[in-house]
């Protein structure tokens, strides 16, 4: 079809250093790849290796010290902030392996969090909050206080966060990382079944056992990113 876009998510050569006590320590060195709509890439590597950095870059939060950034098949590698807040907005989507809720809020409000910024009524914010959590399965947790639920209840609040204004692309960066094996498995089935629906995914992790048959998987050492 014209105009479709091609691709969701294109790095080419990103570079990124932080100032050491030493000098300037590389963290990402001419990282590239691409991600189509609706597809699934799995980045995988040891602790250190630059794969939360990528992802920060991925997701706009971060600026790159070189190469250049694509979403949604426009180039965003010099836009202010402003303008990447607005990407963000409606967007990306990003889970994190520590939740970052607000403990003695509910679930339902730490899911309209989401809205903060955003130009929805409060019936609206409301509702499509009921939605998301509704997806994740925790409908009948809405009023429970986020501090009461389970680690693996609490990481789906945060999908559930992420997903209440549905984004273009969801990041997840060692999304299971805190979690039991069930919860774990349970997570990565419910990124599968968001992913079968055709939201794009790029999820970070040092565990290569959650890659599987359809996702394009990368290794990064050294921040070096390779097919893996």
């Amino acid at each position: 079809m014209a105009g479709a876009i091609q691709e969701r998510l294109r790095l080419e050569n990103v570079c990124k250093a932080f100032r050491g006590a030493a000098g300037p320590v590389e963290v990402l060195r001419e990282v590239s790849l691409r991600l189509a709509p609706g597809g699934f890439g799995v980045v995988t590597g040891p602790s250190g290796s630059g794969k939360t950095t990528l992802l920060m870059i991925a997701g706009l939060l971060l600026p790159a010290d070189g190469g250049r950034t694509w979403f949604d098949g426009r180039d965003v590698s010099d836009l202010d902030e402003g303008e990447l807040a607005d990407i963000r907005k409606h967007g990306v989507g990003m889970v994190f392996q520590k939740f970052c809720l607000m403990p003695h809020r509910s679930a339902l409000d730490n899911v309209r969090f989401r809205f903060r910024y955003l130009r929805h009524g409060a019936d609206e914010a409301q509702a499509l909050s009921l939605a998301a959590l509704a997806r994740v399965g925790l409908a009948d947790k809405a009023r429970q206080a986020a501090r009461l639920l389970s680690a693996g209840e609490m990481q789906r609040v945060a999908i559930a966060r992420a997903l209440a204004l549905p984004p273009k692309l969801l990041l997840a960066d060692e999304p299971t990382g805190n979690l039991d094996p069930d919860s774990a498995a349970r997570v990565m089935e419910l990124f599968r079944e968001l992913n079968r629906a055709g939201m794009s995914i790029l999820l970070v992790t040092h565990n290569p056992e959650w890659v599987a048959p359809g996702m394009i998987h990368w290794t990064m050492h050294d921040g070096r990113l390779a097919p893996a």
